[in-house]
This record gives C-alpha cells, structure tokens and sequence, in this order.
C-alpha cells in the first residue's frame, strides 16, 4: 500500500479559499465525503472537534493534521487541502496553517493503513516536501509529489535498516507517543531524529503509535546509549530504563523544540 491509496484526487483541493478554521474543517470533510471515506459527515465532524479540544492538530510550519478514529468511518482516507495565506489553527509557533491533510480512520479494523500515515506525517517534517506540496496546481501534480517523496523515503529507510559495519548503536535513544498515536507520534520521531543527525548524533526513536510499538529499542542499544528522550503526552513505562539518564517532555515539543532535547545535559555525557 502507499500513502496515495489512501487519497484520491477528489478529496484534494489545492489554492483552495476558507475564511477560518472552521471553514476548512468543513471544506475538508466535504472532501473525505466526496472521496467515499465516511458515512455520517456530521459524527465524523465531532470526532474531528473533539480532537482539536484536546490539543491544536497544528504541528507548526504552516502545516495542520486533524484526524478523528470513529465508527462515522466506512474506510481509512486522507483529504487535503492548500489554502494560500492559511488560517489560525492556533498552531505552536503562531503561524496560520496552509497545507493541512484530513485523517479518518476506522474503528474496530485492521491498522494496515496507519503505517502510510506514519510515513506521511514524518514526511511532512521536511520543508522541501511540504513546499512542493503548496506549489501543486492541480490534485495529480499533488499526488506525484508524494509518490516521488514516499519513494525516496523507503530507499533511504532501507539503507538505514541495514547494519552499519563496526558500529556501536545509536547515541540516543528515544520514545514518541500521543494519545491517538496517528500522527504527531511520528512526527516527533523524525524531529528527532534530524536534529540529533545536525548534532553529529545517531539517534533511534521507538514510536508507540495506534498500531503497536515500532522500532522497539534492544536491551543492549538501551545500555551502550548517551541517554533517553521521552517525548510523549501519554504515559511511557521507563523500568527498562533503569540507571538511565532519561530526558522526559511532550510530544509537541518533539516536534517543534527538538533542539531542546537534544541540548540536555543527559545527552551530553554516555551514561553508563
């Protein structure tokens, strides 16, 4: 599967107008509707307001993610939308939000979707992507974007998989979790994980997402690490991490101060 199987090209508007972020909820489930995604535009609705009560799905830069897994879904679906000059999603960094993407997810069936999603959304945390995506005119130049993108990411993940000669693991490690585990998750772990490669540091993250715990960190990459993030807004079981300098903030952060992290006088020393 790839993350345009999940997205048809009507369920994407691009250089679309909307005056507020309710307009573009509005816009964008329209789209899921059109795309045959849910059953029940109005409970799919709350689902989506619902979340956004409990934390903005602005993730910064310009971007946006609202999702809601609800039984109002009859099929794992994306919608999207470009919205030139954006609009207030009371995001983190207090810029208006002009590329946003629509998540429904269904209750009661088989994750095998949430791991394009997971890829989508860390895919999102490079602002060439993000940026070829806004300068899109049509929904196919938008779709071509991702396949091109999602692409070049499995290249690169599958070399990264492969075991470097003579090395001694990561030098951090870390743990990314949310409640709904869709979308900020992973975002947080690419954040990571980038900041930490501009450090001159390899670093691992364990993502505990609604499809299970990926990335499962070893006993031994555990005892040979400089130390832990816990980047998570649920709570994280830290017993394997015993003797551990462990840094712990929220998931947000992750995204959006990642330096922070990895500034920590935890991380600056191998704590054995």
């Amino acid at each position: 599967m790839k993350i345009t199987d999940l997205l048809r090209p009507e369920g994407i508007k691009v250089g679309a107008k909307a005056t507020s972020q309710m307009d573009a909820i509005d816009q964008l489930v329209a789209l899921q509707d059109a795309s045959g995604n849910i059953n029940d535009k109005a409970k799919y609705k709350e689902g989506i307001l619902a979340r956004e009560k409990e934390f903005s799905t602005a993730v910064g830069d310009g971007i946006a993610i609202p999702h809601a897994k609800t039984a109002a879904v009859k099929r794992p679906g994306l919608a999207a939308m470009t919205v030139p000059g954006g609009v207030d999603w009371n995001a983190p960094d207090g810029e208006n939000a002009d590329l946003m993407f629509m998540i429904a997810a269904p209750e009661g069936e088989a994750n095998t979707h949430l791991e394009m999603l997971a890829n989508l959304s860390a895919m999102l945390m490079h602002e060439e992507f993000a940026n070829a995506l806004r300068a899109a005119k049509t929904p196919q130049e938008f779709l071509k974007v991702i396949d091109d993108a999602e692409a070049e990411r499995n290249a690169e993940q599958a070399a990264k998989a492969a075991p470097a000669a003579g090395g001694n693991g990561p030098d951090i490690l870390a743990i990314t979790a949310c409640p709904t585990g869709i979308a900020h998750t992973y975002m947080a772990a690419e954040n990571l994980e980038k900041k930490a490669a501009e450090m001159g540091l390899v670093l691992k993250a364990e993502t505990q997402g609604s499809a299970g715990a990926k990335n499962i960190l070893t006993a031994e990459e555990i005892a040979n690490c400089k130390g832990i993030i816990i980047a998570a807004d649920k709570n994280v079981d830290r017993a394997r991490f015993a003797g551990k300098q462990v840094y712990v903030t929220n998931v947000s952060a992750g995204i959006n101060e990642p330096e922070k992290a990895g500034r920590h006088r935890c991380l600056r020393r191998r704590c054995r």
